[in-house]
């Protein structure tokens, strides 16, 4: 073989190895991004007259989403669950009796919403829809509440978002809020378009918790590509300057 063929083979080489490479990144960065989330990812235990929104990405290229369902849990309930109007979607809101009912300012609680069941809606390829719940108040006994989540698709296909232990470590991670200390600093309730209540915590963290939390991933991905791509100019730099030599 010739220098000059064995520097066309090698920048070919280099050049499958970095689209692959690439492409693995982008791959990550989609799958990634693909999981039901809850928003906004942490609230102050104890908190009242908040909101929560249930993020539902459809990951399908050939089936739309049909059908989600939220389980809360019951161990430690969410109290005072309301459904907002969702435009297509109808909302099916289960109770359940709880075995230990929870005291509260305005009396002793004995049941809670369990289950929220989402049809009649369509959630295409490369969309998402936001599902909000509001509620009158969270517990205190806990550091986190994990809200399990099926979702089906127009071809069958149930994705069982229902895995504990954090995304790195899961395929399918069930949505997890965060409960942080009841005495850190309370958020202000602000009206919500609808005539609801968000917390100052929820607008701050749907805006800026979001927000830095895209930000990091897209820094983190294009420093990765940027890094494939240095290792190529530098191969296809060595490979000039071998053929220079001959």
């Amino acid at each position: 073989m010739t220098a000059k063929s064995r520097n066309r083979t090698i920048l070919r080489r280099v050049s499958t190895v970095t689209a692959l490479a690439a492409a693995g990144v982008l791959a990550a960065a989609g799958v990634a991004s693909a999981h039901v989330t809850v928003h906004p990812e942490s609230y102050a235990k104890g908190a009242t007259d908040g909101l929560l929104s249930f993020r539902v990405p459809n990951e399908e290229d050939g089936a739309s989403t049909t059908k989600v369902q939220v389980f809360l849990p019951t161990d430690h309930p969410v109290l005072g669950v309301l459904v907002h109007p969702q435009g297509g979607w109808t909302a099916k809101v289960t109770t359940t009796k709880l075995k230990t009912p929870v005291k509260t300012d305005d009396g002793t609680i004995g049941e809670a919403v369990s289950e929220i069941t989402w049809t009649g809606g369509k959630i295409g390829p490369g969309q998402f829809e936001d599902f909000d719940v509001a509620f009158g108040q969270l517990p205190q006994d806990t550091d986190e509440l994990t809200f399990k989540t099926l979702q089906t698709y127009s071809d069958g296909k149930v994705v069982r978002w229902i895995e504990q232990g954090g995304e790195e470590e899961s395929e399918n991670p069930a949505p997890v809020l965060k409960l942080t200390a009841a005495d850190s600093e309370a958020p202000a309730a602000t009206a919500t378009k609808d005539g609801g209540a968000k917390t100052g915590s929820t607008a701050a963290a749907t805006g800026s918790g979001d927000s830095s939390d895209s930000t990091a991933r897209g820094l983190g991905i294009a420093g990765l590509i940027v890094g494939v791509l240095g290792l190529a100019a530098a191969a296809f730099a060595l490979v000039r300057s071998r053929s220079a030599r001959s």
